[in-house]
């Protein structure tokens, strides 16, 4: 076969030009670490390496929304411990104010330190993220979530939804409490309560409530015992179920005890026709902690003069001290959640970073460089390039004139 001149070096330089492509690429490939640079060098590697690298963006955006989850936790369990703490401070104030050797300067020095305490827990429950976002608010969390009325009461004014934020592809964690539901709560396990009307005008006290009868259909459910003049100097009682209805009737005595729907209470003191108590579970009294702190101190700047005041004064001590300790029991368990809740962030994050360290070794197996491989193959790829390189020299110096 008669090969021209021309196709001969077409040829050699065709053969070069692949031998230095080649060597080029393997050149590319050790610089850059990779394998695989673009879709052409090994598509379905590069394909897998896509869907790869899509699940590692997703589980970095998990771990992004669990630290801001994480931040979010920390700071409500450190509002919900000085809370806690200013709960027992309050207690001790209390118990501090019923001594009857106190004077009336003594206990409005007390309500000067509760107004105080009132202020600082009014301060934690509308405490922010360090964004500017309300903790305690729900999803309403532009604005403060508890705010004083007209009369200097404070009100929850959030939502009523706990904000919940995306933490794993299955898991939606809420990352924080409502305000109602820390500061106007109690746990379901509180026990009994009895609170009298501000506007009693006798003298009768209560000790706490006591329970009598667990299987009482009606137990815990609100009652309330009214007072009423017997005509004959004495006084009467009657009481009330949460319907209204009435469901018992009797000859009222001073430290008589009272029985009613598993319920019992031991009063003291003589009452005023019109007198009132209410007795229930905890949960049926509509609790809060700043209305349970408001009635303390109106009740201790007040002096208590007749026997009618120091009862009032002693009724609102006594029901504040068990409010407040079913306040505290209530945060404790809302700051136990909390802790849970960051617990479960550490594991959800331990998983993720396993699954990373997945992500990572599958990437590095789809498009890493094998560097001895490489290496080998660079050496070859050299000794080809020299060979084609020596080939054309030999073959571009065979001239027919040579022999002529």
């Amino acid at each position: 076969m008669r090969i021209s001149t021309q196709t001969l070096f077409q040829q050699n330089v065709n053969s070069l030009n692949r031998q230095q492509g080649a060597f080029l690429e393997i050149g590319q490939q050790i610089a850059s670490g990779k394998r695989v640079s673009k879709p052409s060098d090994d598509p379905q590697a590069a394909s897998r390496a896509v869907g790869v690298d899509q699940a590692k963006a997703v589980t970095q955006q998990y771990m992004d929304a669990r630290v801001s989850a994480r931040n979010a936790l920390a700071q409500s369990e450190s509002v919900l411990n000085s809370a806690s703490d200013g709960i027992t401070r309050a207690k001790t104030l209390l118990l501090q104010a019923s001594s009857d050797v106190l004077s009336d300067v003594d206990r409005n020095s007390v309500a000067s330190e509760l107004k105080g305490l009132y202020e600082s827990l009014l301060g934690q429950a509308n405490s922010t993220d360090g964004n500017g976002r309300y903790l305690f608010g729900g999803y309403r969390d532009d604005a403060p979530p508890f705010a004083k009325d007209a009369g200097g009461a404070v009100q929850y004014e959030g939502d009523s939804r706990n904000r919940e934020q995306q933490i794993d592809a299955a898991r939606k964690m809420p990352v924080t409490d409502t305000g109602a539901d820390i500061f106007q709560s109690v746990h379901a396990s509180a026990g009994l309560l009895a609170k009298a009307d501000g506007g009693n005008a006798g003298n009768v006290t209560y000790d706490s409530p006591l329970t009598t009868d667990l299987s009482d259909p009606a137990y815990g459910q609100q009652h309330r015992i009214v007072f009423s003049d017997d005509g004959a100097g004495g006084f009467d009682y009657e009481i009330f179920d949460a319907g209204g209805a009435s469901v018992q009737t009797g000859a009222y005595s001073e430290g008589m005890r009272l029985e009613v729907a598993g319920m019992a209470v031991d009063l003291e003191g003589t009452p005023v026709a019109g007198d009132e108590l209410t007795l229930g579970r905890a949960t049926e009294m509509e609790p809060d902690l700043f209305r349970t702190l408001e009635n303390a101190i109106a009740v201790l700047e007040e002096p208590a003069n007749t026997p009618a005041e120091k009862a009032a004064r002693r009724n609102t001590l006594n029901t504040g001290l068990r409010e407040l300790d079913n306040a505290q029991d209530n945060i404790l368990t809302v700051r136990a959640s909390v802790g849970a809740r960051l617990n479960e962030l550490d594991v959800v994050d331990s998983v993720a970073g396993n699954r990373m360290i997945n992500y990572e070794q599958t990437l590095s197996d789809l498009v890493d460089l094998d560097y001895v491989e490489a290496a080998a193959d660079y050496s070859l790829r050299q000794v080809g390039l020299m060979a084609a390189q020596k080939a054309f020299v030999d073959i571009q110096g065979v001239s027919l004139f040579d022999q002529l």
